[in-house]
């Protein structure tokens, strides 16, 4: 069985501050959190994945270094907030290795609906700056647990 973990980056501060975006000090706080909540629940990627904006590589980094500073860590195309899901979930088919994905809203919602089966074309709940585990068993995956910021 795969396990997957999708995450919403830590908060960052605002376009007015600073145009690249960079987490803001609660947001690398509140997501050191949850790194270390994914951590204490056995989560050891093998592979982390984020978009390339800096505010989903810092989250990324947080996680690569509280859970597994030995697996690849990778800027990726189609991890962009309004890139279509069908992408990584079509990447993701066959794939047997604990994948870690660093994203955004909304494309996070509608990735998780994609891979779960949810009807609605949006998505499905998803927390803010938080985590959600799915597990696959062939082409079907389930949420197993989340983690709130």
């Amino acid at each position: 069985m795969s396990l997957l973990l999708l995450v919403h980056h830590g908060d960052a501060v605002g376009p007015d501050v600073d145009p690249m975006r960079p987490l803001s000090s609660a947001g690398r706080v509140a997501t050191e959190r949850v790194a270390s909540a994914a951590m204490a629940r056995g989560v050891k990627p093998a592979a982390i994945w984020h978009s390339g904006k800096l505010r989903a590589r810092q989250t990324a980094e947080i996680f690569w270094k509280v859970c597994n500073p030995l697996s690849s860590f990778t800027a990726e195309r189609g991890l962009l907030p309004d890139d279509p899901p069908q992408w990584i979930r079509d990447r993701l088919t066959g794939e047997d290795r604990t994948i870690l994905i660093v994203g955004h809203m909304p494309y996070l919602p509608r990735l998780l609906g994609m891979l779960t089966g949810a009807r609605d074309e949006r998505g499905m709940s998803f927390p803010l700056h938080g985590c959600v585990a799915l597990e696959a068993d062939g082409a079907q995956w389930t949420e197993i647990w989340r983690l709130e910021s």
